[in-house]
């Protein structure tokens, strides 16, 4: 069958547009839903000044009354998460109960962090994984992909606590004591300040996560390598290096793209274990913190952000994913 062509000018212009704002509003609907998640949840965790307050719930009638106030707990609870919704709109996220400061005073530098981190990892861990799948594949049936695969489902079958404290008890502890146990930022500072603090972090989330990555683009390039026209590129005497870089490894690259982002997503909540266990100054351990001091205004602003990093990476795989597939494309601007 002869392949149509995208149709282009105006008309594909205006399917694309089309399909990114279908794209927009259900992201936009999804954070919605999970903004009343989020508010729903937090409200029905029991009275938050009485958590606050402890023993001096009762007794101090004026320091209760003024934070029943200022979270607004007096009105009903529509209307409290409209208000909330508004501010979200606005850019207010709200006042932290524990330092009577603005909230988005104090998680500004910790998503730039985590944002680092996370970064860091995925910068790390998509060549690794990729070689990973490549090696495993070029070898497929025989003992190093035996060896490879056994070691990929062991670390797959690990949490990521457990990753971190296997990690620590080789390289911090007496065994080697190479690296810092935990991640000690000066006031002001960075984790990036100190490379070495960041070592164990970024290889625990990497252990964690290319296995997945790697197994899922292995499944992929032994197919495409079974395939008819790279058996007629072998055919054709173009060494198996080339085959497997120029070939494969192209049509593996949608496939390893989208799990890439749902790992990614992933790694925006399963961050919060991590920076916990490295007391790594990030969303994640604030986050943590915050549910510790019951401090409401942050949690809601923390979760809000992780779900956001989650919807926006998934968005932007399905483009490169629209992108990187002609068949696709041309069923979007048709």
């Amino acid at each position: 069958m002869e392949e149509v062509a995208p149709p282009s000018g105006r008309h594909g212009a205006a399917a694309w547009a089309s399909w990114f704002a279908r794209r927009i509003g259900l992201a936009v609907l999804t954070l919605w839903l999970v903004s009343i998640l989020v508010y729903v949840a937090t409200s029905s965790l029991g009275n938050p000044v009485k958590a606050i307050l402890g023993r001096d719930y009762l007794a101090d009638k004026a320091r209760a009354a003024q934070l029943t106030s200022q979270l607004n707990l007096d009105e009903p609870l529509v209307t409290r998460y409209l208000h909330w919704l508004g501010g979200l709109f606005t850019g207010d996220l709200g006042t932290s109960i524990a330092s009577q400061r603005p909230v988005s005073e104090l998680i500004g530098s910790n998503v730039v962090n985590t944002l680092v981190l996370v970064l860091v990892s995925a910068i790390v861990m998509i060549p690794v994984a990729f070689g990973i799948a490549m090696l495993s594949a070029n070898y497929r049936r025989r003992r190093p992909d035996t060896v490879i695969q056994t070691i990929l489902l062991t670390l797959a079958g690990l949490p990521e606590f457990v990753i971190g404290i296997l990690l620590v008890a080789v390289f911090s502890t007496t065994v080697f004591h190479l690296l810092p146990a935990v991640t000690l930022v000066a006031a002001g500072g960075h984790p990036w300040d100190q490379p070495k603090a960041m070592v164990l972090p970024v290889a625990t989330l990497v252990l964690a996560v290319a296995p997945y990555v790697s197994r899922i683009v292995r499944s992929t390039l032994l197919e495409v390598l079974d395939s008819d026209y790279v058996e007629l590129a072998r055919l054709k005497g173009i060494p198996e290096r080339v085959v497997m870089r120029k070939h494969a490894l192209l049509n593996a690259l949608v496939p390893g793209i989208q799990v890439i982002a749902l790992q990614l997503a992933w790694l925006a909540g399963g961050v919060v274990v991590v920076e916990t266990l490295y007391n790594y100054p990030g969303v994640g351990f604030q986050l943590v913190d915050s549910v510790r001091n019951h401090d409401v205004s942050m949690v809601q602003a923390l979760s809000m952000i992780i779900a956001a990093i989650y919807v926006l990476v998934n968005l932007i795989a399905d483009v490169l994913s629209i992108l990187l597939t002609p068949r696709a494309r041309t069923a979007i601007s048709s």
